[in-house]
Order: structure tokens, then sequence, then C-alpha cells
């Protein structure tokens, strides 16, 4: 039998349905965790169809380093007003921000890059290639796979996670529409450096945030 206090617990730790909820701890025979499991599990299988829809409720969240290093302003849309509020949904918002913090990305996604930025650092690859001696035939490959990796390191949802580096920003989003049946966008960020633009040390500020955040 499952009791009514064990499916609240289920809906507010996942944000899942309460129906949703009630048969995964009736499948799990009442093992919260097992539940949770099989909540994720039919959530990642749900993940693609829920691409299309609109998610226009969410939060604008915030991270400051130690000291008002370096502070990151970060909106976050979900579904549902309910999944906003949940603790789970509000940790990985901080997580992200956290994140945009330590590894300073440029764009959420590649489809953001402007085509003079990619075409400008075509330029330079092209020519760090033909300064390193290669032949032409295989300048045109090279810059290729710079490119890509380029862009991978400038772009939020392609980077390792800072907490986790198995996984890029984009699986990190993909467990949390899995957990809580919901779409999940990150719209928008703003990431502040004190003393941007001014002559001051170098510091390893990613370095200083995984410290701060115990990793």
């Amino acid at each position: 039998m499952v009791s009514a206090s064990d499916v609240k617990t289920l809906r507010e730790r996942s944000g899942a349905g309460m129906m949703d909820c009630k048969k995964a701890l009736q499948e799990a025979n009442g093992d919260m965790e097992k539940a949770s499991e099989l909540l994720r599990e039919k959530g990642l299988a749900a993940a693609v169809k829920k691409a299309g829809r609109i998610a226009a409720e969410g939060i604008v969240g915030s991270y400051i380093h130690m000291g008002g290093k370096i502070g990151v302003l970060l909106e976050v849309n979900c579904e549902t007003d309910f999944v906003a509020k949940t603790d789970a949904f509000q940790a990985f918002v901080k997580d992200v921000a956290m994140h945009i913090a330590a590894s300073n990305p440029l764009y959420i996604s590649e489809e953001e890059i402007e085509p003079a930025v990619l075409e400008k650092e075509k330029e330079i690859l092209t020519a760090q290639a033909l300064n390193e001696g290669k032949p032409a035939n295989v300048v045109e490959k090279m810059v290729e796979g710079r490119i890509k990796k380029f862009k991978k390191e400038i772009c939020l949802l392609d980077q390792p996670f800072v907490k986790d580096p198995d996984k890029t920003v984009q699986d990190l989003v993909n467990d949390q529409v899995a957990t809580i049946g919901e779409k999940i966008s990150i719209r928008r960020f703003t990431r502040y450096e004190m003393g941007e633009g001014l002559e001051k040390r170098q510091d390893d500020f990613q370095k200083e945030v995984m410290e701060q955040a115990g990793l």
C-alpha cells in the first residue's frame, strides 16, 4: 500500500505528477529511491517529446563567487510554477550558474555563435596550421576539427560540467528533464567579472570556484 505522504514526498523531490509518482511507488513496492529511478528512466524516454513544448515559467538564479570576484545571473525556464519552486530545480539552476562562473562560456549553444566570430577564428587557425608547416591539403581538415573544438569550448551546453566532467551541461539538462518530467530551457545568462577589461593579475577562477564548492 502506497501512502499519500510518500506520494507527496516523491512529487516534491521529483516534480513529477501525482499519478506518475503513485504508479512509480507501486511499481517499486514503496521504495522511494527505486521509484525516483523509474521516474527518471521514463522521463529520459519522453525527453525528446518535450522538446517542442512551451517553457514559460522558471526562475532567475544567481551565483556570487567568494569575495564578490565573479557574479552570474541566469534565467532557466520550465513549464510550471510548481516545478520552478522545487528545491531540485533551484539547486539545478544554482549549479549551472556556478558552472558559468567557473567556465566562462560565451554562448548557450552553437546556434548563437555569430558567423563573423567563426570566420575570424577560422582565419587564425588556418594561419597557425600553415605556420606549423602543414601542407595545404591537410590544413582544411585540421581547421575543421579545431573549429569544432573551439565551438564546444565556448558554448555552455557543450562544456563538461564542473562538478562532473564526465557529463556535459546538456547531459545535466537532460537528467533534469527526465527527473521532473518537464521541458527545461536555459534561456540567457550574464557573467560579471570584477575589474573585467582592466589590467590585473591573472587568477585561476575555475579552480577557486571549484574549491569554494568543495570539489
